[in-house]
């Protein structure tokens, strides 16, 4: 839902009006019903609208409201947003609209910042307050929804896309060598505060950071789930049936809250566990003529292109109106150029295209989906788990780095040129530093929280957000419900890992899913074609790769080029990811933004 912009100036300067309509309208799509500013001295604020909850003008932004010296900007939703309503109506505020953005307003003026512990919901916002001159600017536990950062001396920019910080103008695009070293070891994510540019950062998730007039701010990181077993109390000492309905009882409760919208909601439908449990509970809650979508590619490289078998399966189980959408090769490389422009970061998976081709044919149909990301990293369905069982928690960074890095630090000299090596681990040393903090009782634990705070929030998270955004159409994700996050997270780790990963979920699907779902081999939105890097695939990388910006650039080193291009399916990483596609998209991408 939406897109948010602003700037805020600290050197007695009124704040730039012109960059934040710029900022506004890269967003466009992101917000196609709506726009518009608002500027008071040194602080603007921009917005981009979807008309999700109250279609009417009364819940546009940014919003103000004089009585309480406050203008607000807001992208998500709060599920909980009626209960909240009620709650500050009995306190004595009045509402004008039907709006979450008015409930998270007026929360902020009751509770202040400690609001964000009583939503329940995705968000970025900003709220300037008029007396003070102070700005808020806050994330939502898993930053489900994007916060990006440009900032010097004078000023300080937010947007909701990278790109709309490079449409303001006057950024740093220099490439920013730490996250470089990232972008190779963690499958082109970047973690944490960096970006792939060093001019632009990103709000933390779960963070809420306080900017006062002068320029001095302090944040403060306000949810953090321990990932220990006596974390919930109230389920010490469950068993694995208890466990199995808590868990069911969650994401049905997760499921039922992303149904809020003024708008029908659909649901994207791979035909995987996670999708086809959400089709299921549902089905379950009394939804009739749910709106559900797959697709499906053409094969390549003796790979099938598609799962429809298994999502024509769940749709004729549950009686959805179903929509399957295959994609012919000729559409694929217009759809990987497009997807490239719409990442706010550069991001390796071939699940991007997927998503982006998908979402424009949804957002035909209906402007808010539910989807199945995050299980595998919130219920340990990935096959880098298991090894992590039993393992001593001062071996763990060890065998994550063997399961799950790319490459370890020693080879990228063979991959990058000499002047952008570091002469340290930078990645190993994210890992370590995160796997020592205090919490989590095992390996397994302390690895399952980098995976869900950090890893999640910079590659599915970002890619539903960017592709479907990128066509006005929203996406929620009950498994990343923190409420369901926390419970899994004091989960005991047999129960998790068993029937090889996502144990306790399927165990609470069996009563509602067909075994042939629940127990199929782990699938992934198939795009062969890039998978493989052949035929028009393949030659788009190449021209990135030896074009004159590429070698001007000078990011790899061009032997190692030259021999990914003469083999390109050479060279797989642990994880499947393909060299020659990691290194081409980072180039297609700088291009695109022209970077």
């Amino acid at each position: 839902m939406c897109g948010v912009c602003g700037e805020i100036r600290f050197d007695d300067e009124e704040a730039d009006i012109a960059a934040v309509d710029r900022m506004t309208e890269a967003m466009h799509d992101r917000g196609p019903d709506g726009s518009g500013l608002w500027s008071r001295g040194p602080v603007a604020l921009g917005h981009r609208r979807l008309k999700i909850i109250d279609l009417s003008d009364k819940a546009a932004q940014p919003m103000v409201d004089g009585e309480l010296g406050l203008a607000v900007v807001f992208n998500g939703c709060l599920y909980n947003y009626a209960e909240l309503r009620d709650e500050l109506r009995r306190d004595g505020y009045r509402f004008y609209s039907t709006s979450d953005t008015e409930v998270l307003m007026k929360a902020y003026h009751r509770w202040g910042t400690a609001c964000v512990e009583r939503f329940k919901g995705m968000f970025a916002f900003a709220v300037a307050e008029r007396d003070t001159g102070r700005v808020v600017l806050g994330r939502d536990r898993l930053g489900i929804k994007p916060m990006y950062l440009a900032e010097d001396g004078r000023r300080l920019r937010f947007a909701s896309s990278l790109p709309a910080l490079l449409a303001a103008g006057d950024v740093d695009t220099g490439v920013d060598p730490v996250a470089l070293h990232h972008y190779m070891t963690f499958h082109a994510l970047v973690p944490g505060e960096r970006t792939i540019l060093a001019g632009v950062r990103k709000l933390p998730a779960a963070t809420v950071r306080v900017v006062e007039p002068d320029g001095t701010s302090r944040e403060h990181r306000y949810w953090d789930p321990p990932y220990t077993r006596g974390a919930l109390p109230e389920h010490a000492g469950l068993g694995a049936e208890e466990w199995r309905r808590a868990v069911l009882d969650a994401l049905r409760t997760a499921v039922r809250r992303r149904m809020v919208a003024d708008v029908p909601v659909g649901v994207l439908l791979s035909g995987g566990l996670d999708s086809s449990l959400i089709v299921a509970l549902l089905a379950e809650q009394g939804q009739e003529g749910l709106a559900t979508f797959s697709i499906g590619f053409e094969s390549a490289g003796g790979e099938k292109g598609d799962e429809f078998a298994y999502s024509d399966m769940v749709a004729e189980r549950f009686g959805t109106a179903h929509h399957r959408i295959r994609i012919p090769d000729a559409r694929l490389l217009d759809g990987l150029e497009q997807a490239v422009r719409a990442m706010s970061e550069p991001m390796v998976s071939h699940d991007c295209v997927a998503f982006y081709l998908l979402s424009e044919e949804v957002s035909q149909h209906v402007k808010v989906v539910q989807s199945g990301q995050g299980a595998d990293e919130v219920f340990a369905g990935y096959r880098w788990f298991p090894p992590l069982a039993n393992v001593p928690r001062e071996r763990a960074a060890d065998v994550y780095a063997r399961e799950f890095f790319d490459r370890p630090h020693g080879e990228l000299a063979r991959v990058l040129a000499s002047g952008r090596l570091l002469d340290h681990d930078a990645s190993g040393a994210f890992v370590r530093e995160h796997l020592a903090r205090p919490g989590a009782d095992t390996a397994l634990d302390a690895v399952l929280r980098l995976e869900t705070t950090a890893m999640l929030v910079d590659d599915p998270v970002k890619r539903v957000d960017n592709m479907t955004m990128a066509h006005g159409l929203e996406a929620r994700t009950p498994f990343l419900d923190h409420e369901l996050v926390e419970l899994a997270a004091a989960c005991p780790a047999e129960l998790k890992l068993a029937h090889g990963g996502k144990g306790v979920l399927k165990d609470a699907a069996r009563r509602l899913l067909p075994a042939d779902v629940i127990d199929r081999p782990k699938g992934y939105f198939p795009v062969p074609a890039i998978r493989h890097v052949d035929g028009r695939v393949l030659d788009l990388v190449r021209d990135a790769l030896t074009s004159r910006a590429a070698r001007e650039r000078g990011l790899f080193r061009p032997d190692y080029v030259a021999r990914l291009l003469a083999d390109p399916d050479a060279d797989g990483t642990p994880t499947g990811v393909n060299p020659l596609w990691q290194l081409g998209l980072l180039e297609l991408w700088l291009q695109a933004h022209r970077v």
